[in-house]
């Protein structure tokens, strides 16, 4: 299994990002997708969650702000970030699990300036 992200950079406060990661190796459409970030000396925290079904969940500190989604056609999952703020900075992992297995993409580096 391989998970690709890109889209992260840096932004104003108040500004938006997507970040996007692509799968292989895996039954795509079975997966449950997961975004984290860690932001510097912190733990990685949990962010977003979307099952096969499409349900979501999201960290309190996010909720109505960013949105995850997932298109199955390009294995994709999407991470829509709205009214970044500075404590939004961090890199962010897109994760999974196949058969038991945990799987964490490379990172995408999100700076959010004030």
């Amino acid at each position: 299994v391989q998970l690709q992200a890109s889209g992260g950079g840096l932004v104003q406060a108040g500004g938006s990002l997507r970040l996007s990661c692509a799968a292989s190796g895996t039954v795509f459409s079975y997966s449950t997708m997961r975004w984290y970030r860690q932001a510097p000396d912190n733990q990685r925290e949990l962010v977003a969650t979307i099952g096969p079904s499409g349900t979501t969940t999201y960290a309190d500190s996010v909720k109505g702000r960013f949105t995850i989604s997932r298109d199955n056609g390009k294995n994709t999952v999407y991470l829509q970030m709205n009214n970044l703020k500075p404590e939004d900075t961090g890199v962010y992992y897109c994760q999974t699990a196949w058969m038991t297995k945990p799987y964490w993409g490379q990172g995408t580096e999100v700076t959010v300036s004030s």
